[in-house]
């Protein structure tokens, strides 16, 4: 299955995000400081499946936190039938987003948060009564579970889905979304070069001011590629013997 533009942006519920940078008062305040975010204008989306990488603290997060605040979700997850919050750590960068929407509408939209997937999947089994109990299983077999109910017509935000996740549960996941992606939009936050490598997935650095960019040429490919192609070397290196 291979998107050309024109077919890809049929197939999406969000073309993209603005930054109304008329209303920040101060771009020296959080979360206006952090240099995606400062520079931020315009997002597009050109694919059915989005990845934002980059680095710790680069602000991947807060954006796709912002997306899914806007968008009515929960920032600690969820669908946008779970009202719910533990703790409010939340940025207010969703007060200035504008988010630009395609007219399509999905059936469903969900956000997982690695971070927050405890308080969320509590928050889940009282919502749902036939829910099988997400606690008596792993936590990878627990996110396996929720991606198990992932449906067509979705929009999926997700943040760092590949945190509990073995390498063949993220190739299964790669799966998923590739059978969903003719219907559905997903906006993914990952470190992982499993998941980037998704052959019709578009990339955006967070550590270039979110410019798309080819995976090869990524820095996690490039390490990963280097690492394991000599991890002796490479951990001579690191630990300067």
């Amino acid at each position: 299955m291979t998107y050309d533009k024109t077919t890809s942006m049929r197939q999406l519920f969000i073309k993209g995000i603005r930054l109304n940078r008329n209303l920040v008062e101060d771009f020296d305040e959080y979360p206006f400081n952090i240099p995606i975010i400062k520079n931020l204008k315009e997002i597009r989306f050109e694919n059915p499946v989005t990845f934002i990488m980059g680095e710790n603290g680069s602000g991947k997060s807060t954006i796709i936190e912002a997306i899914a605040i806007s968008l009515g979700l929960s920032a600690e997850g969820g669908t946008r039938n779970m009202v719910y919050e533990t703790f409010n750590s939340t940025s207010t960068l969703d007060r200035y987003l504008t988010i630009i929407k395609s007219g399509l509408h999905p059936q469903w939209k969900y956000f997982l948060r690695a971070e927050t997937f405890y308080t969320m999947a509590k928050a889940f089994s009282e919502y749902d009564d036939n829910n099988p109990s997400i606690f008596n299983q792993s936590h990878g077999e627990a996110f396996n579970e929720i991606f198990s109910r992932f449906s067509p017509n979705g929009l999926y935000l997700m943040d760092e889905p590949e945190s509990a996740l073995s390498p063949k549960s993220q190739m299964q996941l790669l799966s998923k979304i590739h059978s969903l992606a003719k219907n559905s939009q997903f906006i993914i936050v990952t470190h992982s070069s499993l998941l980037l490598s998704y052959i019709d997935g578009q990339i955006l650095d967070a550590d270039n001011n979110l410019k798309p960019i080819a995976y090869k040429d990524t820095e996690n490919y490039s390490i990963y590629r280097r690492f394991l192609e000599c991890p002796e070397k490479m951990q001579k290196y690191l630990f300067n013997d």
